[in-house]
């Protein structure tokens, strides 16, 4: 009977442990398809250009979808965002217009960059594409590693910060160069949880990202000097540098049914005590 009394208290405890992990759960998922599909409102959710260096990369945030217009030959630049436990994806469509399509294969290809502008791989995905003859448009994507906390300075993981996007075609014939080129970038990320936690974090995250802000001289005149900014972007709930993660969650329900199994090993194993028929002292 007693056995049965400590069976069902440790069930009871185990239910009340594992309910709030088991709802938390799963409401991240929900919470984390959510956020990446939602773009931001305003003037600034769709870019309409593109910068032609690192210095002047346009900024886009996660979810928005960013166009401009260049010529083949151009070197096409934007920034954005990427958070630890993040992993993300670039996709971009080159729109080849009738009049500049190549009277020959014509290849694209998209690259990405960090914070210490190291080039990325990417994972999966077709960085690089050849448009055939008379082709109108071209896709392409890159899928980056996930973005860890932390990382041994020798290594070239993905680390939190400013993220660069350069889209250019290799490979040109003097005929095919200066063709005009419209060209869409979007960049979407899967939270990958806690399987992609590491024990660390940076003091702060990889973002000497550098906009050009236009400032007038004089409130009378019209003409302004061009001024560099730290990039303003940071994901939407703020830097986490991998402080949280789902393991915290798991770790603690370890640690509740650690706890039970040591109770129940413990009625189990402790006897009923002394008979009545034993004195005490024999």
């Amino acid at each position: 009977m007693r056995f049965r009394r400590v069976l069902n208290t440790a069930v009871l405890l185990l239910g009340v442990a594992a309910a709030p992990a088991l709802l938390g759960a799963a409401a991240s998922p929900a919470a984390a398809e959510a956020s990446p599909s939602a773009s931001p409102s305003g003037d600034d959710a769709t870019p309409t250009e593109a910068g032609t260096s690192f210095r002047t990369a346009t900024e886009i945030e996660q979810g928005a979808q960013a166009t401009a217009n260049g010529s083949t030959g151009d070197y096409l630049y934007w920034q954005f965002p990427a958070d630890a436990g993040q992993r993300p994806t670039v996709k971009a469509t080159v729109k080849l217009p009738e009049a500049s399509r190549p009277s020959a294969s014509q290849t694209w290809q998209i690259d990405v960059y960090d914070g210490l502008r190291r080039r990325q791989a990417c994972q999966y995905g077709a960085q690089t594409r050849t448009a055939v003859a008379d082709a109108a448009s071209v896709e392409l994507a890159c899928t980056l590693r996930t973005v860890r906390a932390w990382s041994e300075p020798w290594a070239d993981d993905p680390l939190p910060g400013t993220y660069y996007i350069r889209l250019t075609a290799v490979g040109l014939g003097a005929g095919d160069l200066g063709q005009p080129v419209s060209a869409e970038v979007r960049v979407d990320s899967k939270d990958i949880g806690g399987s992609a936690a590491v024990d660390g974090s940076l003091a702060k995250p990889l973002v000497p990202g550098v906009a050009t802000t236009s400032e007038k001289a004089d409130s009378d005149e019209e003409s302004g000097s061009a001024s560099a900014a730290l990039s303003s972007l940071e994901p939407d709930d703020g830097w986490t540098s991998g402080w949280w993660s789902d393991r915290w969650v798991w770790t603690g329900i370890a640690g509740v049914l650690a706890a039970l199994a040591g109770i129940g090993g413990h009625a189990l194993t402790r006897g009923r005590g002394r008979p009545r028929r034993v004195p005490p002292g024999a």
